[in-house]
């Protein structure tokens, strides 16, 4: 059977070993082709092509339910579920999303961009079964990453004091430690422990000993305590806490053996009640190159496959806002003993990766835990440390109720660095750093900048670092800078709650937050050529507004205009209108950003044309408010 030929799971009922490794050969061919051509999440998907097919081996995918966790791994899924012919769109506007989407298929049981979800969303599902009396299966898998966050565990505890509830949950390791535990004697013990006698004994052996002459009730204590050295002696010691904590145990397994993960799914829907499949698998399976960088080859962009190397830009980039963030950063803390990086398992993305090099000892990685990463930092602010929180924008929403809390309430000198701020692109509604603005503005106590430009990053790092009246947070875009000149040392802080003036004009004034001032400064040059001059302030601070500089100026032009990356509710343009009813002020503002809905994958210059946030698009929309008998001469070409 052609991979082509397979639109619905169950069609992978029947299927010999050897045709479902055929399959497998497929998928990975497929998967790399595609990523290689438009980028994507390499390793995690090629690492579980044989977990999937034996999976859904045991499974109807018409009625049971699948949550895969987070969604890295589940392009094997998505091809066996109707979405071959379309896979070469993945990722880009209008076609296959990088994550699980319910819209998206029927087979997408559950969606998710943020990980350590899946257990609790199939733990809901079960218990829906069951208050229903159906009888479907219940599946979640977990990456062994995912199970760091504190969610996963939360649900794990929950679904252990469920003995009736049937609920799977794999978990896929692919840390290569594990790859020893994997063998004959773990296949061994896992057959004698699940196999009937073996359970007889074990549930069965203090109601035979009650019956036995002389002994009766008095060994009842001692009897507890050799069952529970019998279920010990048959679980390898990494499973103890699942067996702990209610589940039944059953691993390691290996993840590429697709005869022993079907026999063991078997077993485990058959058990009953929670159980967890520990499966071991090698990420980026089937790919050398991805298999020995499993980190760098997690995600990639367009690259060559047979050299593994990205293919590269036409031209030379400026650096990026991360990479400036990462060394700038490392600078002040090779100086300052007191700054701590602190990342939840993204040293990379954030730039903190060179902090971990150079100064280990002042970086920290807590794992997908946010949650724990913002309390920490207010405890390491306590004992007068600089903690510098390096997250995505989309992330630290995980963190809310602590940043309130833990570090808000209490107003402790944390610095908060949120990364891919505004459209990210590719990933979706899950990633889009849409709402930090509006999330971090209504806080007591909250500071809020963004520089905009890799330069004004720099001194805004500094200005984060020296600030200890509370907590500061800055925000920067996904991606390179404008390749303005770079300090590599002496930067100044910035004065709090400062902007500037970068152009002087009477007709509109256009107030340009972060990542929107360039484009700010593009629309006022349109809007020249067409006889309207606009007066251009590079706000700088969202939380607080340089009142003395936007107030009169808003009065005098009696025309203003913001401009955003991030969504309008409570964003930055309410803000400035906000400050203006505040004051009197009453002039027609015309608020620029992303609306009320939910930006979906495309390429960040796709997401801005479909959103109205172009240079030429923001400038045609402005000169019809100033001009409206020019409505008629577009300026689009």
């Amino acid at each position: 059977m052609h991979l082509s030929e397979i639109t619905h799971p169950n069609e992978l009922h029947g299927l010999t070993i050897h045709q479902l490794q055929q399959v497998a050969r497929q998928i990975r061919d497929k998967h790399l082709e595609t990523v290689a051509a438009s980028g994507g999440h390499l390793g995690p998907g090629l690492g579980v092509v044989e977990l999937t097919l034996a999976l859904y081996q045991t499974l109807d995918l018409d009625r049971d339910k699948v949550v895969w966790d987070v969604g890295h791994q589940a392009y094997p899924h998505k091809l066996i579920t109707g979405r071959y012919s379309q896979f070469s769109t993945l990722r880009q506007k209008a076609g296959i999303a990088g994550y699980l989407k319910r819209c998206e298929s029927k087979f997408d049981h559950f969606g998710a961009g943020h990980a350590s979800t899946s257990i609790s969303a199939a733990l809901g599902m079960a218990l829906a079964r069951d208050l229903r009396g159906d009888t479907f299966k219940t599946v979640a898998v977990i990456g062994d990453g995912a199970l760091t966050g504190g969610m996963a565990l939360e649900a794990i505890n929950h679904a252990g004091h469920l003995p009736k509830t049937n609920l799977l949950v794999v978990l896929n390791d692919n840390e290569m430690s594990i790859s020893p535990n994997v063998g004959a004697l773990s296949r061994h013990l896992n057959k004698m422990r699940l196999s009937p006698p073996v359970q007889f004994i074990s549930d069965n052996i203090k109601e035979q000993v009650k019956n036995l002459p002389f002994v009766g009730e008095s060994l009842s204590p001692e009897l507890g305590r050799i069952r529970e050295g019998m279920k010990r002696l048959a679980v390898p010691k990494v499973g103890a806490v699942f067996e702990e904590l209610g589940f039944t145990y059953i691993g390691p397994v290996d993840g590429h053996n697709l005869e022993e993960l079907i026999s063991t799914f078997q077993q485990a829907h058959a058990h009953g009640g929670p159980v967890l499949v520990h499966v071991a698998t090698v990420k980026g399976k089937g790919y050398a190159i991805a298999e020995k960088d499993q980190v760098g080859y997690h995600a990639q962009p367009a690259f060559n496959l047979l050299t593994g190397k990205a293919i590269p830009s036409s031209k030379p980039k400026p650096p990026g806002y991360s990479k400036v963030f990462g060394e700038t950063l490392l600078k002040l803390a090779e100086n300052d003993p007191r700054i701590v990086g602190i990342t939840a398992a993204m040293a990379t993305g954030t730039g903190l990766d060179i902090l971990q090099t150079r100064l280990p000892k002042q970086y920290m990685d807590v794992g997908i835990a946010e949650q724990h990463a913002v309390t920490m930092a207010a405890g390491l602010a306590c004992e007068g440390m600089r903690p510098v929180v390096a997250v995505y924008s989309t992330f630290l929403q995980r963190a809310y109720d602590q940043i309130i809390h833990d570090v808000c309430i209490q107003n402790l000198p944390v610095f908060f660095c949120l990364d891919r701020a505004g459209i990210v692109g590719a990933d979706g509604p899950t990633h889009q750093g849409m709402y930090d603005i509006s999330y971090l503005r209504c806080i007591p106590n909250m500071v809020l900048m963004a520089p905009k430009d890799e330069a004004e990053l720099q001194r805004m790092i500094v200005t984060g670092v020296e600030y200890t009246e509370g907590p500061i947070a800055m925000r920067y875009p996904r991606g390179n800078g404008y390749g303005v000149p770079l300090m590599e040392e002496g930067w100044e802080p910035l004065p709090i709650g400062k902007g500037e003036i970068l152009r002087h004009g009477d007709d509109v004034l256009l107030l340009g937050y972060g990542s929107m001032v360039y484009p700010a400064m593009q629309v006022a040059e349109i809007l020249s050529e067409h006889g309207v001059e606009a007066t251009v302030i590079n706000a700088r601070f969202v939380k607080p507004l340089d009142l003395d500089l936007i107030l009169p100026l808003a009065k005098q032009i009696g025309q203003v205009v913001t401009l955003e990356e991030g969504c309008l509710m409570g964003g930055f343009g309410s803000a400035v209108a906000e400050a203006l009813l505040d004051h009197g002020i009453v002039v027609p503002i015309t608020r620029l950003g992303v609306p009320d809905e939910l930006v979906d994958h495309a390429s960040p210059e796709e997401s801005k044309v479909s959103l109205g946030l172009t240079s030429s698009q923001m400038a045609e929309r402005v000169l019809q408010l100033c001009r409206p008998v020019a409505s008629s001469l577009s300026i689009i070409n």
